[in-house]
């Protein structure tokens, strides 16, 4: 084996010397220096390797100011030793400020004054977190293919990012992300871009095109607001759409999250922005500690994290929907698919906190009692062995009443799940399917105040369809 990577390296080594040589004698002009793919990247692409988190190279939009106030939410995710990356900075932390052991390492940013500027509508910062991806590129770290941005207030959840990322060939020219939840955003931004505070991932080779032209963009598109506008603008240029990935989450929103994140789409949990303008994940909780406890959940079961299922109980008619490591919620009568697989509008329009329009369905809780869930919350979490987990969600706010004809809801929802297969996500998506194993038809009665619940694969042929 070592003896092939060598041959791959001189292989490699005599391709950039003759491409050199022939660059300099055919009268081509030469590729302006960030384009050049350094020898390292070509040698480690002659070997083939599964995208893991040591190919992705983050770099987060911060300041020096309000980094103190802010870097809890880098910290929940950031590995030292593990995933690579750099804090950019407007300038140098004080000199009476220690910069935290649990933040990733920073950077100071370039100065950015020769760059045009439009006072009525641009940000002078945001001319500076537009090239954190160019000057990223330019430190010429070995073995990255995919740069990933991001604000200071971004959570990511990286295992299911690199998950997504092990999608595509990095090879090839992707600017991957999300667009704005409120339709508002999305009118006024554009609905082409991919949204910087979600975050998005660039390939190496689209970088190397990309910063060859940013500068030039940035003066194009002095008027734009945001840097994720002015590095659209560019992509635009260049040629290449966004590839939309809908666990991206912008949170464009106020209020309420519980909607959106009780009925997230059939895609891996990547990111969540913008934490500080809803309420908090958990009621109860500060946003930190509800934070906490959601990537608790996560660190069991990464790909699996707000997954939603739900399934009927044929005797005593009752709808059960289950968001993973989140929420459950019990209805006192049979709900269909398509109302269960609706979110809740639990949340306001970021810009103007209107009901909408959102980039999704939605749907209002109902006044009828006997459509209305009981509402549980994440309890624990814990594995009970050979990759089984246990959720234990508790009731919350009890939504039914004797009218509906079922009693008073249980107090606990039990969530048992065997950990999601790795290639799960490289398959086409599908919604998991779930039973409840102790309900009006089940003759377990240990514990009736207990809704036992497992989730599973589907079976062939098997729908969520009514009894």
């Amino acid at each position: 084996m070592k003896g092939f990577i060598a041959i791959c390296i001189v292989a490699s080594v005599s391709l950039l010397s003759y491409s050199t040589f022939w660059s300099h004698h055919s009268g081509f002009p030469e590729s302006p220096d960030p384009s050049i793919v350094n020898l390292n990247h070509i040698a480690t692409e002659l070997i083939h390797e599964e995208t893991n988190v040591s190919h992705v190279l983050f770099g987060i939009g911060g300041s020096a100011k309000t980094w103190s106030k802010r870097r809890h939410y880098s910290e929940l995710w950031w590995k030292n030793g593990i995933t690579r990356g750099f804090v950019w900075l407007d300038e140098k932390p004080a000199v009476n400020m220690t910069w935290p052991d649990m933040s990733p390492p920073y950077k100071v940013s370039e100065d950015t004054s020769r760059f045009k500027y439009t006072s009525a509508y641009g940000s002078r910062s945001a001319v500076r977190i537009a090239r954190i991806v160019k000057e990223s590129f330019q430190l010429g770290l070995e073995n990255v293919r995919w740069f990933v941005m991001g604000d200071d207030d971004t959570v990511f959840f990286v295992d299911n990012l690199v998950t997504v990322l092990g999608k595509y060939d990095h090879n090839e020219m992707y600017y991957i992300g999300g667009n704005s939840e409120s339709v508002e955003q999305d009118v006024i931004h554009s609905y082409t871009m991919a949204y910087g505070g979600g975050g998005f991932a660039i390939s190496y080779p689209l970088v190397a095109e990309l910063v060859r032209v940013l500068d030039g963009c940035i003066d194009r598109y002095a008027s734009l607001y945001g840097s994720d506008q002015k590095i659209g603008g560019c992509m635009s240029e260049i040629g290449v759409p966004v590839t939309k990935e809908l666990g991206f989450h912008q949170v464009d929103i106020r209020g309420d999250p519980y909607g959106l994140l009780s009925a997230h789409p059939v895609a891996p949990l990547v990111s969540l922005h913008h934490l500080d303008y809803v309420q908090p994940v958990f009621p109860g909780l500060t946003r930190t500690d509800s934070l906490k406890k959601l990537v608790q959940a996560y660190k069991m079961d990464p790909g699996r994290t707000l997954q939603h299922t739900f399934c009927y109980d044929p005797s005593s008619k009752w709808s059960l929907s289950v968001s993973w490591g989140y929420t459950a919620q019990l209805y006192p009568s049979l709900i269909t698919a398509k109302d269960l697989a609706t979110a809740f509008q639990t949340f306001f329009t970021w810009r103007s906190w209107n009901e909408g329009p959102f980039a999704f369905n939605t749907r209002l809780m109902s006044d009828n009692p006997c459509k209305r869930p009981s509402i549980y919350f994440l309890d624990r979490v814990h594995g009970i062995g050979s990759g089984q987990t246990v959720t234990t969600y508790k009731r919350f706010w009890a939504g039914t009443g004797d009218e509906c004809g079922s009693g008073l809801p249980a107090s606990y929802v039990n969530v048992t799940t065997v950990e999601l297969e790795p290639n799960t996500w490289k398959k086409a998506p599908k919604r998991q399917c779930c039973e409840i194993i102790n309900g009006a038809s089940s003759t377990n009665t240990a514990n009736d105040d207990v809704v036992q619940v497992r989730i599973r694969s589907c079976n062939r042929w098997e729908s969520v369809t009514p009894p």
